[in-house]
């Protein structure tokens, strides 16, 4: 049962920091608030007006009463009320109102109400406090006539209603304004730490980073910054090590060749030159593979036009791209995505006639679908075919295949992207590749 409420509770409460430390510092202020309207609008307020409410209605009926018996000096009455309560006091034979004057919804019309029916009983009164601005109209059936009473409103009412609640509700107002801005300025310096690390995550380099916010977030920040600036050194210094172990291995390489070039024996020759040329490209490949590590600064990219650029490069009746009507934008690295694309796209070319390149846009991400009519890629090996240096011997023959760092590389950088890969069949029975990448 707690288990049940308390996932219910953490459903309902909102999940950005900036909204839940508004509710911790804004909830306890307007609780509070309200119990004191409450205690003062019952104790105080109520309890005033209908003491107010009461003792004019027992003038009225003192008047009432006056009246029926003793008519003779009602005039010096009546001028004495006028002059000494500002009470406009008439009598007259008119007909007696039959549509009731009274506000549903207003206390202070609730209150005469029930004092007008507690002391001259039920239709034998009519009332309304909305006719004029300051005054009161009220009307008493004495028989056959009507004594009508014109009596200031703050005789019946000792305090406004809107007046009250202006003064309880806007003091609360104005904290939580307050309370807006401090958080406000408290959990920006969260938002930019977050988007700092996304940025970071996705492969983009941190230049332009400020600490700021509190001395707990200004830590977190300067440790984030101090993290970051060890990766970006540690992964520089591993590609820039490993290409230049490639790069030295190329002059042993060449030497080779040339040395196999002055053999007589051409057969044993062709075989060790065909070795040396997939050592060669393997060297190639992971030079390749290894600028995809290098740093590059994230610009927006309008993927319709990377696309076309990439159609027109290859200037293939055999490449067909679909271009969307949508425009379709995202923030990446131009060069890193360009080269993964254009792998996949040379795969299918490789491996197969006709390759289709399709873009949709999704809810917060642009999928894209590679299509080629090849072989395939058997489905108990999509995950292999991610790992570095590894190759399909049976549907990708070694005489057409690479090194196995395409696939890698395309992973790689797309994920660095925050996207992610997915294989699958296509339409032409040969490979598909989804490809989703985040705005």
């Amino acid at each position: 049962m707690f288990f049940g409420l308390n996932k219910f509770i953490k459903y309902i409460l909102p999940k950005r920091l900036f909204y839940r430390a508004l509710i911790i510092v804004a909830a306890p202020t307007i609780i509070l608030q309200i119990i004191i309207t409450i205690v003062f609008y019952d104790s105080v307020w109520i309890k005033a007006n209908k003491n107010t409410t009461r003792s004019l209605v027992a003038q009225l009926k003192t008047i009432e009463e006056i009246y029926k018996n003793d008519k003779k000096n009602l005039d010096f009455f009546t001028d004495s009320y006028k002059n000494n309560f500002n009470f406009e006091i008439g009598i007259n034979q008119e007909d007696f109102p039959s549509i009731s004057g009274e506000r549903k919804f207003s206390p202070m019309d609730r209150l005469l109400r029930r004092e007008l029916k507690s002391a001259f009983g039920n239709r034998n009164y009519w009332f309304s406090t909305s006719k004029f601005k300051n005054a009161v109209e009220i009307k008493i059936k004495s028989g056959s006539d009507v004594i009508e009473f014109l009596v200031p409103k703050d005789m019946v009412s000792a305090s406004s209603v809107r007046l009250f609640f202006l003064w309880t509700t806007l003091p609360s107002f104005v904290l939580i304004l307050i309370a807006l801005v401090f958080l406000k300025n408290q959990t920006k310096p969260l938002a930019k730490l977050a988007k700092a690390a996304e940025r970071f995550g996705k492969g983009d380099y941190v230049n332009d980073f400020r600490a700021s916010g509190s001395q707990e977030i200004r830590k977190a920040a300067f440790e984030f910054d101090r993290m970051a600036k060890r990766i970006n050194r540690h992964l520089n210094q591993r590609a820039e090590m490993l290409s230049g172990i490639s790069h030295d291995l190329r002059t042993p390489l060449t030497r080779l060749k040339l040395q196999l070039a002055m053999l007589k024996q051409k057969e044993i020759s062709e075989k060790m030159s065909k070795d040396i040329d997939e050592m060669e490209k393997m060297l190639n490949d992971y030079l390749q593979f290894a600028k995809t590590q290098a740093q590059e600064p994230s610009t927006t990219i309008n993927l319709n036009d990377l696309f076309s650029s990439i159609e027109n490069k290859f200037n293939n009746n055999n490449f067909t791209f679909y271009k969307n009507s949508k425009l379709i934008e995202l923030k990446g690295r131009l060069t890193a995505l360009q080269r993964s694309f254009e792998n996949i796209i040379l795969n299918g070319l490789t491996y197969g006639n006709k390759v289709n390149v399709e873009i949709q846009k999704g809810n917060r991400s642009a999928i894209i679908f590679f299509e080629d009519d090849g072989p395939g890629i058997p489905e108990d090996q999509y995950k292999n075919v991610f790992k570095p240096f590894f190759r399909l011997d049976k549907s990708r023959s070694l005489n057409q295949s690479g090194v196995g760092l395409g696939l890698a590389i395309v992973e790689d950088v797309i994920n660095s992207h925050g996207g992610n890969v997915q294989l699958g069949k296509s339409k032409k029975k040969g490979l598909l590749v989804k490809v989703s990448l985040p705005f």
